[in-house]
């Protein structure tokens, strides 16, 4: 059910986010991405990096039509979820993988703040989604589906899986993970974790299944201050919903500092950030940026968390 106060505070916050990025942006001389051909992306290699590249440096209307034309061409079936508010409108797309009754829930944002490539943020989530798909088509548990959600305006306070939320049937989801800046670092990060819920411990044995350890090479965090994503849309409907990140474990104590102070955040804001916050909202935020190591242990992390859900 929607929350017209919270609403109206996410879509200030949306409107903020967006205006300062946009005149910080429009300041900054670094040299503008220019994407390369869409046919070209669509038919060539199929890897999270080279996915990366079907929304990099477009603008959010081209990010959009990139995701579906990229569905079509590959012959995968795909739901539309067009939406139109007073906040703002766009188009989310889902695609169900397998046949089971429980539903793990995996989302992408393909929109970016204006001015920025937005690579990390987030066209490698997307590019990871689409390589997860190709994966998991071939062999999904029976007792699991998979959902992949590419949300629409997840920079305007989350309002393309907010207007999700209000449409989808959430008794029938097992957990939701929304993925973030998940193309720099070695460390994964779980976030905005506030209880303990079965579909955390399933999460936290996925992690430690393929040889990560908690504090060193994944970390659960709880509540962040100032950041958010798509999956907070879900947890405040009561669904167990987390952020999925891409840390340096070398920077952990320089982005504990960072995250958990917002009146220091904001001044830094204009100084000087931690990776991978030091390009996040900015038009340095390209895929030169990107690792490839840190995108395959994020879709490795996933592969882990779906085969534990099942």
């Amino acid at each position: 059910m929607s929350n017209p106060v919270r609403d109206a505070v996410l879509f200030l916050r949306g409107q903020i986010n967006t205006r300062l990025s946009q005149a910080l942006n429009a300041r900054d001389r670094t040299p503008r991405v220019v994407p390369p051909p869409l046919a070209e992306v669509i038919g060539g290699e199929r890897s999270p990096m080279a996915l990366s590249r079907l929304l990099e440096g477009r603008s959010n209307a081209e990010r959009e039509a990139a995701v579906a034309s990229y569905l079509e061409a590959r012959g995968v079936p795909f739901a539309r979820h067009p939406f139109e508010s007073s906040e703002g409108s766009g188009e989310n797309f889902t695609v169900e993988i397998g046949s089971g009754r429980r539903v793990l829930l995996l989302i992408a944002h393909h929109d970016a703040v204006p001015g920025s490539p937005g690579a990390n943020d987030n066209a490698a989530a997307v590019g990871i989604l689409l390589t997860l798909l190709e994966r998991l088509s071939a062999s999904l548990p029976p007792t699991l589906r998979v959902r992949l959600l590419f949300t629409a305006a997840e920079e305007r306070g989350y309002l393309g899986a907010r207007q999700y939320v209000r449409e989808a049937n959430l008794a029938e989801l097992a957990g939701v993970l929304s993925l973030e800046l998940c193309g720099i670092g070695d460390s994964v990060a779980v976030w905005d974790v506030a209880d303990e819920t079965p579909f955390l411990g399933r999460v936290r044995a996925a992690l430690e299944g393929i040889g990560l350890r908690r504090d060193e090479s994944y970390n659960i965090v709880g509540r962040i201050p100032m950041f958010g994503s798509d999956h907070r849309a879900f947890a405040a409907a009561g669904v167990p919903a987390y952020g999925l990140t891409l840390v340096p474990a070398a920077q952990a104590e320089a982005l504990r500092k960072f995250i958990f102070s917002p009146v220091r955040s904001a001044f830094r804001y204009l100084i000087r950030r931690p990776a991978p916050f030091d390009t996040y909202h900015t038009a340095r935020d390209s895929g030169s940026t990107l690792e490839p190591a840190a995108l395959a242990v994020a879709l490795r992390a996933l592969e882990a968390v779906v085969a534990e859900v099942a």
